[in-house]
């Protein structure tokens, strides 16, 4: 089986390349573990100098690198540049606070001197999804790499020109050999290198069924992981908020990416005093934005990373309206060439249709009607995943309801979710478990070393 660079705004094959061999998977193994050990020993102020030079190739290069992710998964070029300097961001975050993060932790036992030291682990597999191809890779390898581990991308196969590129960037930013290296390997090659001793960890981000047997296969080794899996994130909207802002941001948040994110926005529930004056606002909105190549720096919407991907969307969406859901706008794919999905709004979805309760990948909004905010609560909890939450009001009493009652590992009140390397991301319920970014992010990956000195 060939890896394959196609473009999906043009179906075009870019490049092909051929997986690696058996051979060449030991070999690459050997050569992480063998890095390990001389990198485990080198010092944070080490690191920090080649985490900076990193983000300084992202930044300089971040038009050449951006054009690489808009040609093979059909980011709009201006978001990929703004995902290149993003994971600079990132890099230079670990880079100042890392030291500081893994600090030795002094604790009062009233026996001698007790503390907590964090210390590195080894070779860690990331196993990483196509649609923020850089950012997703570097929310892992800098606090990775800064903890003293080395990575090991398996990166999605759909994208590898990306991740040959990231692999060069760390070689270049002056990161000791084989300290992060690029895996060309098929899905099922995986569960090989997970069940190598040599890899210590595992993370993953993507679908449930991919979480699931990756974490079944690490538990069984006893290896540790951290799972980011689907999301259908509900943006609650309240008669207190600022209407206008709340649908701008509403189709941005769904639409973000082509709407091809765990984090965007998915289902609207809209209080019933206000919900045909924001259903107007937003089908409006969705209706206005412009699709087209992802290429343009004028296009808003650009086409699906892959025709399976299209098909599913297709296929929810029209099992959904054949259960009794209206179609406000959109509803099918655009007749031309290339993975495109027309921005779609759909209301009155029954609850067991898939576009209520399966993630939709693509810019599919739907719409609820909630006549109280105990209602608008339980629609929002009413899902399997549980990553993030948007909700819209300006009353500090349904504020603080939303932040205690909404089952999420993130909710951010009057404005979209977003990731941050400053804070902790990760879900709850089959969203999956631990977390990336922030303190939390670096600690993932690394033994908690308790110690006494009597």
């Amino acid at each position: 089986m060939m890896i394959a660079s196609i473009n999906p705004a043009t179906g075009e094959t870019l490049r092909s390349f051929e997986p690696l061999t058996e051979d060449q998977i030991e070999d690459r193994l050997r050569r992480a573990a063998a890095a390990y050990q001389l990198y485990r020993r080198t010092s944070f102020t080490e690191r920090a100098r080649w985490l900076n030079a990193a983000a300084d190739i992202l930044e300089s290069e971040k038009a050449q690198l951006g054009r690489i992710m808009t040609l093979e998964m059909g980011k709009n070029i201006g978001a990929a540049r703004a995902e290149v300097a993003k994971c600079a961001g990132a890099c230079r975050y670990y880079a100042e606070h890392g030291e500081r993060l893994l600090a030795d932790e002094p604790v009062e036992t009233g026996v001698g001197r007790s503390f907590i030291r964090y210390q590195s682990i080894g070779p860690v597999l990331a196993v990483m999804p196509w649609n923020f191809p850089f950012w997703q890779v570097f929310r892992f390898a800098a606090p990775a790499l800064m903890a003293g581990n080395v990575g090991l991308l398996k990166h999605a196969s759909n994208v590898p020109q990306c991740a040959l590129a990231i692999e060069d960037i760390i070689r270049r930013a002056g990161f000791p050999p084989d300290v992060f290296q690029t895996l060309l390997i098929g899905s099922a090659q995986v569960e090989r290198v997970i069940g190598d001793p040599r890899v210590k960890a595992v993370t993953l981000t993507g679908s449930e069924p991919a979480g699931a047997q990756v974490a079944s296969q690490a538990g069984r080794l006893i290896k540790k992981t951290v799972l980011e899996l689907g999301g259908s994130d509900p943006f609650i909207v309240m008669p207190s908020a600022d209407l206008a802002r709340a649908a701008r941001i509403g189709v941005e948040a769904r639409t973000i990416n082509n709407g091809q994110t765990c984090i965007a926005a998915k289902r609207f529930i809209v209080d019933a005093r206000i919900s045909a004056e924001f259903e107007r606002a937003l089908v409006a909105g969705m209706a206005a934005l412009r699709v087209g190549d992802p290429m343009d720096e004028t296009t808003q919407v650009g086409p699906l990373a892959t025709p399976d991907i299209l098909e599913g969307l297709d296929q929810q969406v029209r099992r959904s309206v054949e259960m009794g859901a209206r179609v406000l706008l959109g509803g099918k794919r655009l007749d031309r060439p290339g993975n495109y999905y027309a921005p779609t709004v759909l209301a009155d979805v029954p609850n067991d249709a898939p576009a209520y309760g399966e993630e939709t990948f693509g810019p599919v909004a739907v719409l609820y009607r909630a006549d109280e905010i105990e209602e608008a609560i339980r629609l929002a909890n009413d899902t399997e995943f549980g990553l993030g939450a948007s909700a819209w009001t300006n009353d500090e009493a349904e504020q603080r309801r939303f932040i205690d009652e909404i089952e999420a590992g993130m909710v951010f009140i009057n404005g979209m979710v977003v990731s941050d390397p400053r804070l902790p991301f990760g879900g709850a319920k089959r969203s999956g478990f631990g977390r990336e970014l922030g303190a939390y992010g670096i600690r993932e990956f690394v033994n908690v070393k308790t110690v006494r000195v009597a």
